[in-house]
């Protein structure tokens, strides 16, 4: 494509990438992903050609479309751009990213706003879950402006609080897509569970190391790293998810208790690249695991009590936590996440 193409920059959570209407991307996937390609730079691990920053977190896509489902304002389609790759992969979703959903629909005119607040109903094309984000409007304008913060990212800004609904098998097809809370794969006790986005759970002493590293050592860990896919591999068919050679779930989660009077302490691969912080709905089913017996997070966790359950999930660069709502046997039927977002840049971008 020679002629620019709309585009919105964002930083949605603690991940970064273009926000696209769906009417401005060709309509063919083919050409759609090839100009995807070009525009983030890859496959180049600086991706120095395009507008990806080298790192799986800022090589990432939205495409938002008005839906035509009945109550739901929007539909949300995310796209992993890989860094070292010509590939575009919609295998997963991205909670961070789903954070400047809301603020770009109603940039874009696909939603009316009302005040102090708006309520943005999304569905995540990518695993057909709802999520409901709430946009501080005064006087019918987005609040760009505020004091809530969030872990890896610098500074302050308005709150978006993001509400998941019927998440649990959303890509697996059940919460425990074995059937069980716990199994043995290659000699090492997992947990696989999808309550938003596919994870494998593994306590950190189980695979060699103490959990509180930070990512560069992880990724530095060739060891680790072998054992890790090697797991992947065993566990994406019997998680529903076929071959999982090529794709970028499931993630792969290492527990530990936590350090800093959290639930328990988190390093993600996310798969070949250990993340900075974690996925919010990688936090989510992490958090669920917390909470089932048996699982490889359990005993490891502050679970705390009652219907409403804080539970703060640990990661390399701080904390995230997730609200949990628990129905009287204890199972999760909603979960709340708080993020931010931020509008970087607003134009055309070439490919």
């Amino acid at each position: 494509m020679s002629k620019g193409v709309r585009c919105m920059w964002m930083r949605g959570g603690t991940s970064k990438g273009g926000y696209f209407l769906a009417e401005d991307l060709p309509e063919n996937q083919a050409l759609r992903d090839a100009f995807l390609v070009r525009a983030m730079g890859s496959p180049d691990p600086r991706q120095i050609d395009g507008m990806g920053g080298g790192d799986p977190l800022t090589s990432k896509i939205a495409v938002v479309r008005k839906s035509d489902l009945p109550a739901v304002d929007v539909d949300y389609l995310f796209l992993q751009v890989s860094v070292d790759a010509p590939v575009v992969s919609d295998a997963q979703n991205c909670g961070n990213l789903l954070a400047g959903v809301g603020p770009f629909a109603i940039a874009r005119g696909l939603v009316e706003t009302q005040s102090p607040t708006t309520e943005v109903r999304i569905f995540m094309e990518n695993t057909g879950q709802m999520a409901v984000a709430r946009i501080e409007t005064p006087n019918g304008e987005i609040n760009e402006e505020g004091g809530a913060s969030i872990d890896g990212v610098p500074g302050t800004a308005a709150p978006i609080a993001l509400t998941f609904q019927d998440t649990a098998g959303s890509s697996c097809g059940s919460l425990l897509p074995s059937g069980q809370a716990k199994d043995t794969i290659n000699g090492i006790d997992v947990t696989m569970i999808d309550n938003g986005m596919p994870c494998v759970v593994l306590r950190a002493e189980d695979i060699g190391i103490n959990g509180h590293e930070t990512s560069l050592e992880l990724e530095a860990n060739t060891e680790l790293r072998q054992k890790l896919e090697a797991l992947r591999l065993a566990c994406g068919p019997i998680m529903n998810l076929g071959d999982v050679t090529k794709k970028t779930v499931p993630k792969m989660t290492m527990v530990s208790r936590a350090e800093n009077s959290g639930a328990i302490s988190t390093r993600t691969f996310i798969p070949h690249r250990c993340h900075k912080s974690i996925g919010v709905l990688g936090a989510v089913s992490v958090a669920t695991a917390c909470l089932i017996p048996e699982s490889t997070a359990f005993d490891l966790a502050q679970r705390g009590s009652g219907t409403e359950r804080y539970l703060s999930i640990e990661h390399p660069s701080g904390e995230m936590t997730v609200v949990a709502g628990l129905d009287n046997q204890d199972n999760i039927n909603t979960a709340a996440i708080l993020r931010t977002a931020r509008k970087l840049m607003d134009g055309e971008i070439f490919a």
